[in-house]
């Protein structure tokens, strides 16, 4: 065996036949795990270098099977990355998400094979999505200082030192044969589209007529939308409140405000004095179905991160129990709560188990049930990439052991408001149709499927509400 490292091989613009290579040892440098807990980059901590380290450094974990917020908190840690760095490396890391299949199918077109370690060919995505921007839109940085400042990455990283003319010649190559290579990878419904092909066979399937503007939904930037404490003040009083900061907002919902521009929590007035809480406008639909009133006892199941539990306890005084099985995302109810001045019982325990119940029913129940998230892609760009395509039966069928449990702690006559925040109709509508015969329950008034939107006048993720009645015998 030769002791020379193999390098990865650029595809050229015609093809070439070659001798099938003999089999080799793997280098030591391929094998490395992605994250080297003793590593610290040699880079300036405001450079986009930095970033693009964090940022590759998140795409990789992801593509490992990390979800995308653990994963950036991961990356912020190994690049030692500054506030002001570690928001330029989320940004990229989102950009990237929404782009992978495109820049992971022009990566295929000019690349001989995968490259590796994952770390480079997360690095070279990342690099693609800050240069390739979809309909014309502005670079968020001049192209040519991405192509030098990735080759900088490569440069300083052990384990993609090997590649650093790799990088460059890919990047560059890309700025030459823009339109061509583009033009061949938009025939392929991954780079077209940026989801995997399963989960475009499902949009076809489930919704023939608009599968296009669905998926192209999931693509684009959410917006921040606030709900208003009614408890504390009003609509009106709010958005002047926002006026008087110079922040332009717009109401799409009864309690629902659109902020023109987004910015941290931190910044927004009020919300640490609870003026108002994060929740799309779609979620706040959840609290006012159930029609909750003074006195009565609630339960809200799977409720972290407590969004809508605090919205209950907005609209009435209630006795509600807030029960999850995650007791670190309990805790966040917990913050929630104190910072809005409400109260709740907390319990971390799974829902689909009665272990925790007391034996008394309540009046009303939230069940917003385990799903593939589907529907908010936009704002969780990593699931359509960490799904697999038998994820929505298997969550389907844990759906269903739990609101079966749930409904004999539903007294007679009360309220179950069933909730996901999918779009697979196994997970929504015809998890509810079967649910209603089970349990002879009575179906009433809810919106059913919403479909993402981000219209003028509607601009929410994409839900499902199906409302049931516990009959009296």
């Amino acid at each position: 065996m030769t002791n020379k490292r193999p390098t990865l091989s650029i595809k050229p613009a015609a093809a070439k036949t070659s001798k099938p290579a003999a089999p080799r040892m793997r280098a030591s440098y391929e094998v490395k795990p992605v994250l080297q807990p003793g590593y610290r980059p040699d880079l300036k901590p405001d450079s986009l270098a930095l970033c693009l380290l964090g940022a590759a450094n998140a795409v990789a974990q992801v593509r490992a099977g990390a979800a995308l917020p653990q994963a950036l908190l991961t990356a912020f840690g190994v690049t030692a990355a500054a506030p002001q760095a570690r928001g330029a490396i989320q940004d990229i890391a989102y950009r990237t998400m929404r782009q992978l299949g495109r820049s992971e199918t022009l990566l295929a077109l000019m690349t001989s094979k995968a490259p590796e370690p994952p770390m480079l060919a997360s690095l070279l995505c990342c690099a693609l999505t800050l240069i390739d921007t979809p309909d014309g839109a502005e670079p968020p940085y001049e192209v040519f200082t991405v192509v030098d400042q990735a080759v900088t990455v490569a440069s300083s990283h052990p384990d993609m030192a090997h590649a650093k003319g790799m990088v460059n010649a890919v990047l560059r190559r890309f700025l030459r044969e823009r339109d061509e290579l583009l033009k061949s990878a938009l025939t392929q419904p991954v780079a077209q589209f940026n989801y995997p092909q399963w989960w475009i066979d499902a949009a076809k399937a489930a919704y023939p007529g608009n599968w296009q503007a669905i998926l192209a939904a999931g693509n684009a930037q959410p917006p921040l939308t606030l709900r208003v404490n009614q408890r504390k003040t009003t609509v009106e009083a709010y958005i002047q409140l926002l006026a008087d900061a110079g922040m332009g907002a717009t109401q799409i919902g009864p309690w629902a405000v659109r902020l023109d521009k987004a910015l941290g929590v931190a910044l927004i007035p009020g919300f640490e004095e609870g003026l108002a809480s994060v929740q799309d406008a779609g979620a706040q639909l959840a609290a006012p179905l159930l029609d909750v009133r003074d006195g009565m006892r609630v339960l809200d199941a799977c409720a972290a991160p407590g969004g809508k539990t605090c919205h209950l306890l907005e609209l009435a005084q209630l006795d509600l129990t807030a029960l999850d099985s995650d007791p670190k995302r309990l805790e966040r109810v917990g913050e929630n709560l104190e910072r809005l001045g409400l109260s709740a019982t907390l319990k971390a325990f799974e829902a689909q188990t009665s272990v925790w119940w007391d034996g008394q029913q309540y009046d009303r129940i939230l069940a917003d049930v385990p799903c593939t998230a589907s529907g908010i892609v936009r704002r969780h760009p990593d699931i359509r990439w960490l799904r697999r395509k038998g994820d929505a039966l298997q969550l389907a069928t844990l759906s269903a052991k739990i609101l079966d449990n749930l409904w004999q702690m539903l007294r007679p006559n009360g309220k179950l408001l069933f909730v996901t925040c999918s779009l697979w109709p196994q997970e929504s509508e015809a998890q509810a149709a079967a649910f209603a015969v089970r349990h002879n329950a009575t179906r009433l008034d809810a919106p059913g499927q919403l479909l993402p939107t981000g219209t003028a006048v509607q601009d929410h993720d994409g839900l499902f509400y199906a409302l049931f009645q516990k009959n009296a015998t």
